[in-house]
């Protein structure tokens, strides 16, 4: 509803108000929730009716649904929002079934009350008009709509706690000539007669950041939902406030030449197709949210939104590189993949290293606490007959007949662990104890996957192919199984895929193939990977070759750094970054430059403050905060490193401007308790301990994670770091986990 240049649309003018605007709103309101009132279930006390959903209202009062007009009433005039909203998630995000029976399973466990958690977000009108309460009808007329237009236009406020941390008003879709709202529906030829104030009262200007998206996109696990602590869910908003995409932190491993937030990749302007006076020189931003939901669109039939969704998932979010090849016979490494020779004989134990990076996402993939949702890496060797024949050799990540995913497959997911040492494999998120492993993919970052496989016996000449391919499908079939119907087949998108030809015998150095990253990404990628994976060494010395062939990258030294750091070998950290400052000061400035510095200064702070130079360490955070104001890291740091100088009051203010930017950020929370003591202000520091106590992790909890492994040999090598696929025992020492 963005943007009312154009008014010519084909609309259908309404007689005359309806009975909703013209009666005395207020008064009608009040009585509405009165009489919610009298039979509603104050779960949580009268003060917070909506818990475990942070919504609320602008008054605290229930809202009449009735008053908020339906999405075909804004469809007169926005005919293209209305045809893209009708296939999202939004318009579907509670009538789908797997959802349903995902929620009523809590209201069947639980009670009704504690589905307010899920439906802040997924149905906010039942929610918020008081139908989640015992005795009442989970059948309404607003159920279809889901997110309805007049919901996210009539959000007054939010904050960054997630779990639904909006305040919604009373519907208005036009404010009269003196800025007051005008409630309920209004004739269309009203409102094209007045189209400043109509965008008035549907728009305003934090629908288009980052932070309106986080209200839902942005979730925890409260105590009140599961009667035990706080846990983090997603944190989309986060994720995203971390990444290159923000420009907000000087740590990520990329930089972007601009800032993109959610609007930016989920709202991009799309050529009209229907009329809509809401476009700007015939374009509109898209009412789709294209993202993940593959499911939606081949349920309903929605087959644009499910071609475009996609689209959107192969649009450069993955590179998938065949890093390196590794003879076992002999030991020889052949890295990156195509750059030197190399010769394979029939019989030969092979390792193939696979490096996948996430460029195009400003999140993880998947998200965090998605369990149920699942991708994964196929990975397939086969042995070419020269006439168009192929034979299997080994393949990891396949669809078993029964459409259940190979057990041992790399996945990008985690598991939810209850007090049993079970998996909570319906998405009983309420009944969640610990995550035992958690292998998402962050944004920027890249992640090493190792294949071991023999070359087939005898095989003296002839081709294989290697192929490893990122593919994705909405939910894994055992939850599937269960909000559809048993075997039910999704659509599964291949993401990204690359794939090499290996010739027995002599293999000769090609160029760089343009589905590669050039050279220096390659190892650049391969040391994000290693380092995440703690192999230090084997980091430092991917970093040092990105410093060989990019000699102009002082990023190339801050990432050795890094690497040293972690391995805990400060003095070769300091010359790292003392080089990469140096090589800074002779850059060209821009963008990239700033955040090279900034970044640099950052992990020398660190090495600054192991060594007790407290002092310069405080210089230079100083100095990363002033660049990037939003870094929570560098006021997180700075706030430490006052601290320890028993300097309280600049370490208050940097942790409150920590939880300024994020509020759930344990640190903050458990060295606020402290400061607020000494400094004190007692109160205060009595709110931050008991949210420390319950935000922090539980100890004990570790006791269901081992619990749930070792009884599951099939994916606990997922939960190391550094494993290999396959059935060799070649490198199995070297790895830690051979399989």
């Amino acid at each position: 509803m963005a943007g009312f240049a154009v008014a010519a649309a084909v609309v259908r003018v309404l007689p005359e108000k309806t009975a909703e605007a013209s009666e005395d709103p207020v008064a009608a309101r009040h009585v509405f929730s009165e009489e919610v009132a009298a039979k509603y279930d104050f779960h949580y006390g009268k003060e917070k009716p909506f818990l475990p959903s942070n919504a609320n209202t602008d008054t605290g009062e229930f809202l009449d649904p009735k008053t908020f007009p339906d999405a075909a009433y804004c469809g007169h005039c926005h005919q293209e929002a209305h045809k893209q909203w009708r296939q999202s998630a939004h318009a579907n995000s509670f009538r789908a079934p797997w959802y349903k029976k995902n929620v009523n399973l809590l209201m069947t466990q639980k009670g009704n009350e504690f589905a307010r958690h899920c439906e802040g977000c997924h149905n906010p009108l039942a929610m918020l008009s008081g139908t989640l309460t015992k005795g009442a009808s989970q059948k309404r007329p607003t159920d279809d709509d889901g997110i309805t237009c007049t919901v996210c236009h009539s959000i007054k406020s939010v904050d960054r706690r997630g779990t639904g941390s909006y305040v919604l008003a009373q519907a208005t879709v036009l404010l009269d000539a003196e800025g007051k709202p005008i409630y309920g529906k209004v004739p269309d030829a009203d409102i094209l007669a007045h189209l400043d104030r109509h965008s008035a009262a549907v728009m305003k200007p934090f629908y288009r950041t980052t932070d309106f998206c986080a209200a839902c996109h942005k979730a925890a696990l409260p105590r009140e939902l599961n009667d035990y602590k706080w846990q983090r869910a997603i944190f989309l908003s986060d994720e995203w406030q971390n990444s290159s995409f923000a420009k907000q932190s000087p740590l990520p491993f990329y930089v972007k030449p601009t800032v993109s937030t959610c609007q930016t990749c989920h709202m991009g302007r799309d050529v009209l197709s229907v009329p809509d006076p809401g476009a700007k020189e015939g374009k509109f931003a898209s009412h789709r949210w294209l993202g993940a939901n593959t499911l939606l669109p081949t349920y309903y039939k929605y087959d644009e939104q499910l071609q475009k969704t996609t689209a959107f998932l192969q649009n450069g979010v993955f590179n998938v590189d065949l890093f390196a090849l590794e003879d076992g016979r002999d030991g020889q490494a052949t890295a990156p993949l195509g750059t030197q020779p190399f010769r394979l004989r029939g019989g030969d134990p092979v390792t193939v290293t696979v490096v996948i990076q996430n460029k195009g996402a400003a999140h993880s993939h998947v998200p965090e606490q998605r369990d149920m949702y699942e991708s994964w890496v196929q990975f397939t060797v086969k042995q070419l007959d020269g006439a168009g024949g192929e034979k299997i050799v080994m393949q990891s990540g396949f669809l078993k007949p029964d459409g259940e995913l190979d057990e041992r497959a790399h996945s990008f997911t985690n598991r939810l662990i209850n007090k049993e040492g079970t998996l909570n494999d319906l998405h009983q998120v309420w009944a969640n104890r610990v995550v035992p492993y958690n292998n998402t993919i962050q944004s920027g970052r890249s992640q090493v996957v190792r294949y071991q496989f023999r070359v087939p016996e005898g095989m003296d000449a002839g081709t294989l192919s290697v192929t490893a391919q990122v593919n994705y499908r909405r939910f894994n079939q055992h939850f599937i199984n269960f909000g559809l119907s048993k075997g039910y087949v999704q659509p599964v998108v291949v993401m990204a895929q690359r794939t090499r030809l290996l010739r027995i015998g002599q293999n000769d150095a090609v160029s760089n193939d343009p589905q590669d990253n050039p050279l220096w990404m390659r190892w650049n990628n391969y040391g994000i990977g290693l380092l995440d994976a703690q192999q230090y060494a084997d980091s430092v010395h991917a970093f040092e070759q990105v410093a060989k062939l990019r000699p102009d990258y002082p990023d190339a030294y801050t990432n050795i750094a890094l690497a040293n750091f972690q391995w805990e070998k400060y003095d070769k950290a300091r010359v790292s970054l003392e080089k990469a400052l140096e090589m800074v000061k002779s850059a060209k400035p821009g963008n990239a430059t700033d955040t090279s510095r900034a970044r640099a200064l950052y992990y020398l702070a660190l090495v600054e403050r192991n060594e007790g130079n407290l002092d310069g360490a405080i210089e230079d955070l100083k100095q990363v905060a002033a660049a990037f104001p939003q870094s929570r890291d560098a006021h997180r740091e700075l706030g430490f490193s006052y601290y320890q100088q028993h300097k309280y009051e600049p370490a208050r203010q940097e942790y409150e401007q920590v939880q300024a930017i994020d509020p759930d950020d344990l640190a903050a929370h458990y060295n606020l308790a402290i400061l607020y003591r000494r400094l004190g202000m007692k109160d205060k520091a009595a709110i931050e301990a008991a949210k420390f106590a319950d935000q922090k992790d539980d100890p004990t909890a570790n006791t269901y994670a081992l619990e749930f492994l070792r009884k599951h040999d099939e994916i606990a090598a997922e939960s190391v770091p550094w494993h290999v696929h396959g059935d060799l025992d070649v490198g199995a020492a070297k790895a830690g986990s051979g399989r």
